[in-house]
């Protein structure tokens, strides 16, 4: 079932990304990543090559390319992964500032309808992950989803595997998902400090497991970080790997319905707007509002 146009991401706008060549990948449809090979990215110009390898990551100090490369490599070993159309369409740019890098990757799986991500990294320090992976409609997972926006001294942190149904009416719901999770979550509100209040409507879309976080950028905070990501998609690949397909197509209709809300708060609600804003200007900004059913 087909719910969903092509651009179901808050940042994601034929206006932003340059025509690419699905090969900069250095990817197979179908086949097991090869994630140490050279991955190349152009600008509008397609002059300018950028390392992606494994080994370059492991060099820089702190990047989130680490975990783009964690999830992606974590999920092939469960799940045939294919190149997204979208990722003809959208590759990377340079922002107004001509030095701070913007990338998107897009895949889908025989479950998973879309797994993006998009990385900002600019020359003051600053860096942004907007990673998630949406689920097909005849499952009803949660949405994985991290949203991470750093600077030399401070991170504000959403990690969360999103609730497709409200958890508060549905305790099914909730016990078949996060009942086996909430050690994981305990663990990790004891490492990282809560972010501070939340609206009664954001408090719909989490989980009882979400980390909300806010903290001064350390080797430790970070290794912290890193370490919560991996765990938690680790979680969600091992819960879309015991996930039944559903057949009732009213199910299905309560599902896709459930990922339009859901993307729909993130395009209104996302701080990330403010930060895109300020890279790539005004008009850029307001384009990249969600239009998803089709």
């Amino acid at each position: 079932m087909e719910c969903f146009s092509s651009t179901p991401s808050s940042f994601s706008s034929p206006r932003w990304f340059s025509k690419a060549n699905p090969s900069f990948l250095g990817l197979k449809f179908n086949s097991k990543l090869s994630l140490n090979r050279k991955c190349r990215s152009f600008n509008k110009d397609g002059s300018r090559c950028l390392s992606m390898s494994h080994k370059a990551n492991e060099s820089s100090d702190f990047s989130y390319k680490k975990l783009i490369h964690f999830a992606l490599e974590e999920t092939n070993t469960h799940t045939p992964l294919a190149l997204s159309p979208l990722q003809e369409k959208y590759s990377s740019l340079f922002a107004m500032d001509e030095k701070t890098e913007l990338q998107m990757l897009s895949f889908e799986a025989p479950k998973i309808r879309l797994l993006r991500s998009l990385s900002i990294e600019g020359s003051d320090g600053m860096q942004v992950l907007d990673f998630a992976a949406f689920p097909k409609p005849e499952f009803d997972l949660p949405i994985f989803c991290a949203n991470f926006f750093t600077t030399a001294k401070m991170n504000i942190i959403v990690l969360d595997l999103n609730p497709l149904h409200d958890i508060m009416d549905q305790e099914d719901y909730k016990d078949k998902y996060y009942k086996d999770l909430i050690p994981l979550g305990l663990k990790y509100s004891e490492l990282l400090p809560w972010g501070g209040k939340l609206t009664s409507e954001s408090l719909r879309f989490f989980s009882p497991i979400v980390i909300w976080t806010r903290f001064s950028s350390s080797p430790h905070n970070h290794s912290v970080l890193f370490s919560a990501f991996r765990d938690y998609y680790q979680a969600w690949v091992e819960l879309m790997d015991r996930s039944d397909e559903e057949t009732d197509a009213s199910q299905i209709a309560r599902n896709c319905e459930a990922q339009h809300r859901y993307l729909t708060w993130r395009s209104e609600k996302d701080p990330g707007h403010g930060v895109l804003k300020r890279l790539t200007g005004e008009d850029l900004a307001k384009s990249t509002d969600v239009k998803m059913i089709k």
